[in-house]
């Protein structure tokens, strides 16, 4: 599932299907203790060239493999954990390259940012080569994991579940129960991985990031960022300016747009989406029995959380109450093809068995996501995801104003008002040591960005694209996609857009568009900030 900054589930194996690569946590389902920093004595000297090793970690290691088959090799880049102190403790960056191999025509470096905040990218470098085509020959593709992330030591608070993330459900006892949720996690992390927290921020992976670079040997790198790693590449831009080549953002982020909290303002965006699928599900109702129009399947949905709001509702061995039904609704946004409108039918028609009957066997997208959910089985990912964002967007310490937000919120929007507006740890969390990065730069940049994505309005893109005059903008009309380009979507439009930019460098004369997957559903309702 993605926020608004990114991914907040991932899928536990690599190999998944639409709806469970947007639900489940992470790639790797890393756990275990807190990273274990390097003692400054034991650290290679920071800037010293990677020793390059094969990517093969264990016989289960399929991206591993691949890269292999690629000629990639790995390495870990010595960085220090606080960059204000270069001499003090040390720890490892995990990086991964595919050399070009047409180096005679070698353009350079691309590197590559999955999103999250903490979404691995190694294990993910090949789909993005595949995105490239033949145009993957000219450059040495390279993905980092940042630091607490995939390959890396990771931060882990031991939290009992994979995600801070929640619904404040109904009246203000919902929303207190909430609050010490959240607070307990908070003070879990101070407990747990205390020491790491103050630097686990955008700030330090884009130092992280320029640490890379010089041990590449490279004077500019070219970037490729998806959801919050175009934000990664707003802060590395501004805080190293010059050091960028050709740029590409993909679910374009406005700096100031994510403050007081990343997930405020797309209740409207994400009913459409929810609406835009109802519109799909409504003609399959012999198939889904969900309804046989868009308002009938809709119903359906609400009758779901009514119930849910009224008994936990029983699916497997895991009881989904008023906080965490609409979190599974939202995750499941994102992706408007076929297959995963599919999955979101199969999943919503077990949550609708088990409203009626009181108990359901979950789908495999749900049997894949509650242990995670309800367990700590992926907490170290939920754990660094939630460190970057109450490093970089703290929003109010007060836990009023987010009640009254909720309260605001739920008139307008009863299903994701609740949840989009509710409190996160931050309130309790350590007070981050820097002030988020004013990108007040100019730099020459694509920029590609779905009408109605839900998690990043396209109002951002567009003020984003206000903000650098020298970007272009690909706008890609009628698609519900958050992050458009790479093979998955498989939309020719953008991919040859994209491609064609990184080949010459040169951007499109004009700002451009493609279209979505499918025609946009005409009974839906988009916001005046979603579409020019």
């Amino acid at each position: 599932m993605r926020t608004a900054y990114g991914k907040q589930f991932r899928v536990r194996v690599r190999a998944a299907t639409p709806v469970a690569a947007l639900l489940c946590l992470t790639s790797t389902c890393l756990s275990g203790a807190a990273a274990a920093p390097l003692p400054a004595t034991a650290a290679a000297r920071p800037g010293a060239p990677p020793a390059w090793h094969s990517c093969v970690r264990d016989p289960q290691d399929a991206p591993g493999r691949e890269l292999a088959a690629a000629g990639g090799r790995c390495a870990e880049i010595t960085v220090p954990l606080d960059h204000f102190r270069p001499g003090g403790t040390k720890i490892r960056v995990a990086v991964a390259r595919v050399p070009a191999t047409d180096a005679r025509h070698r353009i350079g470096t691309l590197v590559v940012n999955e999103g999250g905040p903490g979404d691995p990218v190694i294990d993910y470098l090949m789909d993005r080569h595949a995105a490239l085509g033949k145009l993957a020959a000219r450059f040495d593709l390279v993905g980092v994991d940042p630091r607490f992330v995939g390959r890396n030591d990771p931060l882990d608070c031991r939290w009992p579940t994979s995600a801070y993330f929640r619904s404040a459900g109904t009246g203000r006892a919902g929303f207190d129960a909430m609050a010490a949720f959240e607070r307990g996690l908070a003070d879990r992390c101070r407990r747990a991985a205390g020491a790491l927290l103050p630097y686990a921020s955008t700030r330090d992976a884009a130092r992280d990031l320029d640490a890379v670079r010089a041990a590449l040997g490279e004077r500019r790198i070219s970037y490729l960022g998806i959801s919050y790693g175009t934000y990664l590449g707003e802060v590395y831009s501004a805080m190293f300016p010059g050091r960028t080549d050709r740029v590409v953002f993909d679910g374009v982020h406005e700096p100031g747009r994510l403050a007081p909290w990343p997930e405020y303002g797309t209740e409207g965006a994400n009913e459409d989406a929810l609406r835009h699928w109802a519109a799909w599900a409504a003609p399959r109702d012999a198939a889904y029995g969900l309804g046989t129009t868009t308002d009938a399947v809709l119903a359906t949905v609400g009758r779901i959380q009514a119930a849910a709001a009224r008994t936990p509702l029983r699916v497997g061995a895991y009881r989904l109450d008023e906080h965490v039904v609409p979190l599974l609704l939202y995750g499941v946004l994102g992706d408007d093809r076929a297959e995963s409108d599919a999955e979101i039918a199969v999943m919503v028609g077990t949550l609708r068995r088990a409203a009626e009957s009181g108990r359901a066997d979950p789908d495999p997208a749900l049997a894949d996501l509650l242990p995670s959910l309800f367990t700590g089985r992926d907490s170290a990912y939920g754990s660094t995801q939630t460190a970057f964002l109450c490093a970089d967007t703290p929003g109010p310490r007060d836990p009023e104003v987010f009640r009254r937000a909720v309260e605001r919120g739920r008139a307008r929007h009863p299903l994701f008002g609740p949840l989009l507006n509710d409190i996160t740890p931050c309130p309790f969390w350590p007070r981050p040591r820097e002030r988020p990065t004013v990108v007040d730069n100019d730099v020459p940049a694509l920029m590609v960005n779905a009408t109605h994505d839900p998690r990043v309005l396209y109002s951002e893109a567009r003020a984003m694209h206000t903000k650098w005059p020298s970007s272009r903008l690909i706008t890609v009309r009628g698609s519900y996609r958050h992050a458009v380009y790479g093979v998955s979507y498989g939309n020719a439009c953008v991919n040859d857009a994209v491609n064609a930019y990184l080949a010459d460098g040169r951007l499109p004369a004009t700002d451009t568009s493609c279209p979505g997957a499918r025609p946009p559903d005409l009974t839906s309702t988009a916001s005046p900030d979603q579409v020019p």
